[in-house]
């Protein structure tokens, strides 16, 4: 896995003018020795942090800082400087399951992201103005962020998965000026029928890729013919700190999806992200598993690596499959990588002794805990120490194990410099170490840099999660002797059973032990006499079969590995999880139809 090949065939130059893999690879072999100027290229990291190696966690904790200049514009201050000073150092290497190929220079993103920006000028787009992108791993989707970026718009990025309802919802909330969508799984049909439910509403649609579509821009088409001069905007255009550039819609594990939004401070957040869980290395390549319309995008994909100097690395794929993945990052050399513990799930029932961890240096992994079994595997096969984090689209890596923590596994580790967290339980009391409490960001100094700055258009929902000092996650865990946090669920998630509380890890943990179980999902399901009972919701791994005798062993299992009263009374087997945009499991889903109830989006 993961093993260096740089040798590549020559493919010829694709319409949209991009270089070929040739010329591509000449850039590349340019880049490795030095940049015009003859000097050595290193990272921007050092222009926006205090200092940038630490001896301990302590020593990171206590003397990391971030330093914001005024008016910070990424895509100016980070990419076009690149452009401007290393222009041929590696930004991204994108592939997908057709064979194309395309390797980007920070002189390439500089070059596509203004014609992007004179696109989206030409059609009205401007400071303030909100436009969704629904790209899934297209390399436009850089092109695109970085115009909006350049041009104070904000962008909403999404995924193909979207319904007319939830296309609908956008709309109005946002108020979308455009919608950039890919041109397959029936994405611009929805959109079409969104805006006509909408009334028609004045909305430019362009579509990347495809046939011509009545009604639609063709943005390969009109980005080729763009200007690639764009100067940045002065005076009242120019954006500040505090302008709002990103917009997420976090679908969450229950309710209507909230529109998170953050500032033009947001990605110098990400250094954390980046450099210092992540570990990315300057000049590496890295690679985290997520299409553009998650907010783990942007944590992996675009703004902590490249201030630290780290391609990224950009699998375009149609339907995950482990082997490709693990193919396709073999072959172009992967040196960090994040993902959720679902994939890691997936890989390790690979046969992983095919694969060459030649290259890969640090691994970390996030979205949901990760179970001990995945860690031990992992760990025999590749040597290496998964490092979990945890944050949210509302934050930047808020905790985390960090390089010079020895990783406890089914820890998130210890909270980020710069983060005050505490854990608080109902009654607004700190928690004291080994006591269940829900995490909260104490921002009674200031607004740490990476955090959101409000719901969008929804001030009480703001209210309701950031008051008195503390932003409330909505998530639990406890605090052990030695300052690790250990994440127990949402708070939503807590099942009350005869008079036990019990997290739904704890129980998933368990499971998943066993050869037989995939993923599963822990529940309360109603009872009239226990008032809930635990229940799981099995997917299985191939080869197993389910009945009744399977189940008696996993509840068995259960209580062999776990306390007895967390067995799982109630076991349904099942194809899939439900599942929010990110890979989070939807437990809401799974009680709400226990309880006869529809499930929110």
């Amino acid at each position: 896995m993961f093993g260096l090949k740089l040798a590549e065939k020559s493919r010829s130059r694709a319409k949209s003018g991009l270089e070929s893999g040739t010329e591509a690879l000449k850039n590349i072999q340019a880049m490795k020795k030095a940049d015009k100027t003859g000097v050595q290229m290193t990272s921007l990291l050092n222009k926006f942090v205090s200092k940038t190696d630490f001896d301990s966690y302590e020593d990171f904790k206590e003397n990391f800082k971030i330093l914001v200049p005024e008016n910070f514009n990424f895509a100016y201050d980070v990419v076009d400087v690149y452009a401007r000073d290393s222009p041929e150092k590696l930004a991204m290497v994108w592939c997908n399951d057709e064979g194309e190929e395309r390797r980007f220079t920070f002189k390439d993103m500089k070059y596509y992201s203004d014609k992007a920006a004179n696109f989206f000028a030409k059609h009205g787009i401007g400071k303030g103005d909100y436009v969704m992108l629904t790209l899934k791993s297209r390399y436009e989707f850089w092109f695109c962020i970085l115009a909006l970026h350049k041009l104070g718009a904000i962008a909403v990025p999404a995924t193909h998965m979207l319904k007319t309802r939830d296309i609908v919802y956008r709309i109005e909330k946002a108020g979308l000026k455009m919608i950039v969508c890919i041109a397959e799984d029936g994405v611009p049909e929805q959109v079409d029928e969104a805006h006509s439910q909408c009334g028609n509403i004045p909305l430019k649609k362009a579509v990347v890729g495809g046939k011509a579509r009545e009604g639609w821009i063709d943005f390969r088409k009109e980005l080729e013919e763009a200007s690639a001069d764009f100067e940045r905007p002065t005076g009242e255009a120019a954006t500040k700190n505090s302008d709002i550039s990103l917009a997420y819609f976090s679908s969450g594990t229950a309710g209507f999806p909230k529109m998170v939004e953050h500032d033009f401070t947001y990605p110098l957040g990400h250094i954390l992200t980046a450099k210092y869980w992540q570990k990315v290395e300057d000049d590496g390549l890295h690679y985290t598993v997520a299409d553009s319309g998650w907010g783990k995008c942007v944590w992996g994909k675009l703004y902590g690596q490249w201030i630290a100097g780290c391609a990224v690395f950009v699998y375009d794929y149609d339907r995950f499959d482990a082997k490709n993945l693990l193919e396709k990052a073999s072959r172009h050399g992967v040196t960090t990588f994040c993902a959720p513990p679902t994939i890691y799930r997936f890989l390790i029932k690979e046969d992983l002794s095919k694969y060459d961890f030649g290259t890969l240096k640090y691994a970390v992994v996030a979205g949901e805990p990760l179970n001990p079994e995945v860690y031990n595997r992992f760990l025999e096969f590749t040597g290496i120490k998964l490092m979990e984090g945890f944050g949210q689209t509302e934050t930047v890596v808020t905790i985390a194990t960090y390089p010079w923590m020895e990783p406890k596994p089914g820890s998130i580790g210890k909270p980020s410099p710069g983060f005050k967290i505490e854990l608080m339980d109902r009654d607004g009391r700190i928690c004291e170490v080994g006591e269940e409490g829900e995490i909260v960001i104490n921002t009674m100094e200031g607004k740490p840099v990476g955090l959101f700055v409000h719901y969008g258009k929804d001030p009480e929902k703001t209210k309701e999660t950031w008051h008195d000092g503390y932003y409330h996650t909505g998530d639990m865990a406890w605090k052990d002797e030695d300052g690790y946090l250990w994440f127990v669920g949402r708070a939503d998630d807590i099942i009350k059973t005869s008079g036990y509380k019990v997290g739904p890890f704890e129980v998933e943990s368990a499971l998943i032990q066993h050869p037989a179980v995939l993923e599963c999902a822990i529940t309360g399901a109603p009872d009239p006499i226990r008032g809930q009972v635990i229940k799981a919701t099995v997917v299985l791994t191939k080869g197993y079969t389910p009945g009744d005798a399977l189940k008696k062993e996993l509840q068995e299992h259960v209580k062999r590995v776990t306390a007895p009263y967390k067995y799982p009374r109630i076991i349904d087997f099942v194809e899939e999880l439900p599942k929010t945009i990110s890979g989070k499991i939807r437990r809401v889903e799974i009680r709400h139809k226990d309880q006869g109830l529809e499930s929110q989006e």
